[in-house]
């Protein structure tokens, strides 16, 4: 693990963040812009290409000074180079942490416990790219030899949550003669729904788990291999044209019926919710093509880079962790919100919050001692400007303070009328009621009467990211989510936390296969759960046995 490290709580620029802190609790944002005519250029960075504003924040030149000494006490520097290294700092876990390497250019050396890793990424990513150019072509045929026109991806958590973000995202590039569907939920209306009006002869399944034993993600296969063979009278046989895995496991993919010629693989040292651009997104490629996923891997290399090289006080992802933190622990912000101007990314929101959560929603430091400090906020958001007539009246004249990332594009990728300007003008906006609100003398010089002032005064004081890119392309989505990836493996090493390991995903899914068969009505399993669950399964059980009455 290298040098030691102060507990956090010990570490002298906590201490003198904590006495900053209550010198600049107080003082409002319109004062420090009043302040410092200059203050929005100079707070802000440009990298990797995406422009960073970060002068609407609750900080001043000591804030950073603070918290990039901070980062130094913390080893932000000695552990963002054993990742890139392949050293194994998922301690739990005992494994590397090497997302990055599923971007790294051709002849690059990354190396996992001695063996370099490139060229097995590259050796998977080219076996992605012929079986995509060939379905893509349609030379890749169903059992009935019809060309496949329906790609359904069945997974869960990162071999889901990834790839149909992605989807969604880049979907301006995909090829519109297939259509893509995302079955995730053991729910079996997520399936029914999802094939509802599919022809099987003309339909894919990815099934993506690493282990091919996932509950949920092979409860969702067994379905689909059931419906898709019903489709061809029975025949077995069919399930290897319209099957491929994206798994390890081979003896049970084999298993399963499909061809393990057409199984790709990753690795365990890309956790899941890190996944998407391994085999993971297999889907993402076959609706964009190659070349588009490769341009997108260009974008992750890119942010991977400066985030590796450049100075703390000039890197993009560890300045968004380290204010992160500063509101987390300091102003007590409990969630961080995340606002993208851009409907594709109407998926982005969601995919953050497994990427924050499953995190650095820990208890424990990476010596296993219970932590006396904050970790993990709650990451939420929806698109703009949707949630602006929802949940922004909160945000602007609540009781919480919920700092804010905006996103926005330059050009937009659909042309219309005066939208993308609107659209701009409202990202803008918005961060600047946040940062000023509106005070009652304003209101009063608006001819409000008095009664009415204190409900139209704003305070303001909200602090506010906003990140502009040029255009969502492949190679900008790429950009942004490393970007967001660095970000929180920054906060995870600020506070000390393995952010690679999901303990906390276990427990309930392990539970949960001791109570199936108490619901499907094996009268001789003994109930040895609480009262409550056990009472909870008795009527459950008793509902079934009386046709669905509770």
């Amino acid at each position: 693990m290298g040098t030691t490290i102060a507990p956090l709580l010990a570490r002298p620029a906590w201490r003198a963040l904590q006495a900053h802190h209550a010198q600049l609790a107080s003082r409002h944002l319109r004062e420090l812009f009043a302040a410092d005519p200059g203050r929005g250029e100079r707070f802000a960075l440009e990298a990797a290409g995406v422009y960073l504003d970060y002068s609407k924040n609750r900080i001043t030149a000591d804030t950073l000074d603070l918290l990039v000494q901070l980062a130094e006490q913390s080893g932000l520097r000695e552990r963002i180079d054993a990742m890139f290294r392949g050293e194994h700092i998922n301690v739990s876990e005992n494994r590397a942490v090497l997302h990055v390497a599923l971007r790294a250019a051709r002849g690059a050396c990354i190396l996992v416990d001695g063996t370099n890793v490139v060229p097995q990424v590259h050796a998977v990513l080219e076996r992605m790219g012929a079986f995509s150019a060939q379905l893509r072509a349609g030379h890749w045929r169903g059992y009935g030899g019809k060309p496949i026109r329906n790609i359904v991806n069945v997974g869960i958590g990162g071999s889901d949550l990834g790839p149909v973000m992605a989807y969604e995202a880049l979907r301006h590039y995909s090829q519109r003669n297939l259509q893509f569907r995302f079955v995730s939920n053991v729910d079996g209306t997520d399936f029914v729904e999802s094939v509802r009006d599919l022809d099987p002869g003309e339909t894919l399944f990815i099934i993506s788990s690493k282990t091919f034993t996932t509950l949920e993600t092979m409860t969702n296969a067994q379905s689909a291999r059931a419906w898709s063979v019903a489709g061809f009278a029975g025949d077995q046989k069919s399930v290897a044209r319209h099957f491929v895995a994206v798994s390890t496991n081979a003896t049970e993919v084999a298993k399963f019926g499909i061809d393990t010629a057409n199984m790709f693989g990753f690795w365990d040292w890309v956790g899941g919710r890190y996944s998407m651009d391994s085999a993971i997104g297999l889907s993402t490629m076959l609706a964009v093509g190659p070349e588009h996923f490769a341009s997108m891997l260009q974008g992750f290399h890119e942010m991977d880079e400066h985030f590796r090289t450049a100075p703390l006080r000039r890197n993009l992802p560890a300045l968004m962790g380290l204010l992160a933190v500063w509101y987390n622990n300091f102003f007590g912000a409990q969630t961080a919100a995340v606002f993208p101007y851009e409907q594709y990314l109407k998926r982005f929101p969601a995919y953050l919050q497994q990427l924050t959560m499953e995190s650095n929603g820990k208890h424990v430091t990476l010596e296993g001692r219970r932590v006396d400090y904050d970790t993990g906020p709650i990451y939420w958001g929806e698109p703009g400007t949707n949630g602006q007539h929802s949940f922004y009246q909160l945000i602007h004249q609540g009781t919480r303070l919920i700092p804010c990332d905006l996103i926005a594009f330059l050009r937009p990728l659909n042309p219309l009328g005066v939208h993308h300007e609107l659209l701009l003008a409202n990202v803008l906006a918005q961060g600047e009621a946040l940062a000023f609100g509106k005070t009652a003398e304003e209101v009063k010089a608006e001819g409000s009467p008095d009664w009415l002032v204190p409900h139209r005064t704003f305070e303001g004081n909200r602090p506010s990211n906003t990140l502009l890119l040029e255009e969502l392309t492949p190679a900008a989505l790429g950009r942004l989510v490393a970007l967001y990836e660095h970000n929180v493996f920054t906060q995870g090493v600020i506070w000390q936390i393995d952010s690679f390991d999901q303990w906390g995903v276990e427990l309930g899914k392990v539970l949960a296969k001791a109570i199936v068969p108490l619901l499907q009505g094996h009268p001789a399993a003994p109930l040895t759960h609480d009262s409550s669950t056990n009472a909870l399964i008795r009527r459950i059980a008793r509902g079934a046995r009386d046709g669905g009455a509770v």
